[in-house]
C-alpha cells in the first residue's frame, strides 16, 4: 500500500518504520525534524496524505487531530482509509469520522495500548472504531504494527474502549500502590505480599506484570528509578478524557474521578511530572493518613 503517516514522534516513528520494513511505501510528516528509516518525508501533512491508500495519524490531542483533518481530508483520494491512532476525546473522534465520511473516506479511530516498547516491537494492541469495510481495509496494517486488533464498533468505539481501559488501569495502580504502602507500615515483606496477592483475588495487571515495588515481580519501571514506561502525565490525560466522557454520558464514575484527582495532585503539585505512573508508590510511602 501507499501510506501517509502524520505524527512521527516516540510512538508514530517506530510504527511508520515497521510499515516501511514490511514493504509498504510510507511517506511521513511531522512538525519536528525527524529521520525514520525507510520513510520518505513530505513538506506538509497534505502532501503526505495525497494519493495514498491509507493515511495514519498519531497526534497529541483532539484539537490537533481536528486541525490536521481539516488539512488532509481535502487532499485524500475518495475510498482511502483515514486511521487515527491518537488517544483523543470521543467527540473529536466522531466529528473527524463524520468529516471523513462526507468526503468519501473510510475513517477508523484506533488508539493503541503497549507504549513505546510496543510501537518499536510491533506488539501494540489496537482498539478500533469504524465501519466493517474500513476495518477490513486496514486490518493487515494492524497485524504489522501490533499483535492484536479488536473491532469495537462504530466510529468512536475505539476511543471509548481505550478510555475505559485506562480508567481501570489508573484506578488499579493507585490501589496496588496503596496496598504496598500499607503493607510496609504493617511490617509485611514486599516479596511475601507479592507472592500472596499475585496468586490470590488481588491479582491484577498492575501487580503481576507491572509491579510498582522495585525488585518484586517481573522487571518494570520501578526497577529503573520509575523512568517511564507510561508517564504519569499521560495517565492523567487519559483519566481526564474518561471523566470528560463520563460527564457527557451522564455516567457515575467516582473511582475514576478520585484517580483523576490523585494524578492531578501528583503531576501538577508534587514530583510526578516525567515519572512513570507507578511512581505513586514512593508518593504513598512518604505520606501518613490525613
Amino acid at each position: 500500500m501507499k501510506i501517509g503517516f502524520i505524527g512521527l514522534g516516540n510512538m508514530g516513528g517506530p510504527m511508520a518504520a515497521n510499515l516501511a520494513k514490511a514493504g509498504h511505501e510510507v511517506t511521513g510528516f511531522d512538525m519536528a525534524p525527524v529521520e525514520i528509516e525507510g520513510v520518505a518525508l513530505a513538506a506538509s501533512g497534505a502532501e503526505a496524505a495525497a494519493g495514498k491508500d491509507v493515511v495514519v495519524t498519531m497526534l497529541p490531542n483532539g484539537q490537533i487531530l481536528r486541525a490536521v483533518a481539516n488539512e488532509i481530508v481535502p487532499a485524500m483520494d475518495k475510498g482511502a482509509a483515514f486511521v487515527d491512532c491518537s488517544t483523543v476525546d470521543v467527540e473529536s473522534a466522531r466529528a473527524v469520522a463524520e468529516q471523513a465520511v462526507a468526503a468519501g473516506l473510510l475513517p477508523v479511530d484506533a488508539p493503541v495500548s503497549g507504549g513505546v516498547g510496543g510501537a518499536s516491537g510491533g506488539t501494540l494492541t489496537f482498539m478500533a472504531g469504524g465501519s466493517a469495510e474500513a476495518f477490513a481495509k486496514v486490518d493487515p496494517l494492524f497485524d504489522i504494527m501490533g499483535q492484536k486488533a479488536v473491532h469495537c464498533g462504530d466510529s468512536g468505539a475505539g476511543q471509548a474502549a481505550k478510555i475505559c481501559n485506562n480508567m481501570i488501569l489508573g484506578i488499579t495502580m493507585i490501589g496496588t500502590c496503596e496496598a504496598f504502602a500499607l503493607a510496609d507500615k504493617l511490617g509485611l515483606d514486599r516479596q511475601k505480599m507479592f507472592d500472596v496477592v499475585s496468586t490470590s483475588s488481588g491479582y491484577s495487571w498492575t501487580m503481576n506484570a507491572y509491579c510498582p515495588a522495585p525488585g518484586v515481580g517481573p522487571a518494570s519501571p520501578a526497577d529503573n528509578d520509575y523512568q517511564p514506561g507510561f508517564a504519569a502525565e499521560l495517565m492523567l490525560k487519559d483519566l481526564r478524557l474518561s471523566q470528560q466522557a463520563a460527564e457527557a454520558a451522564d455516567a457515575d464514575t467516582p473511582m475514576g474521578q478520585a484517580a483523576t484527582d490523585l494524578y492531578t495532585q501528583f503531576v501538577e503539585n508534587e514530583d510526578g511530572l516525567g515519572m512513570d505512573f507507578s511512581a505513586m508508590l514512593p508518593r504513598f510511602e512518604k505520606r501518613g493518613r490525613s
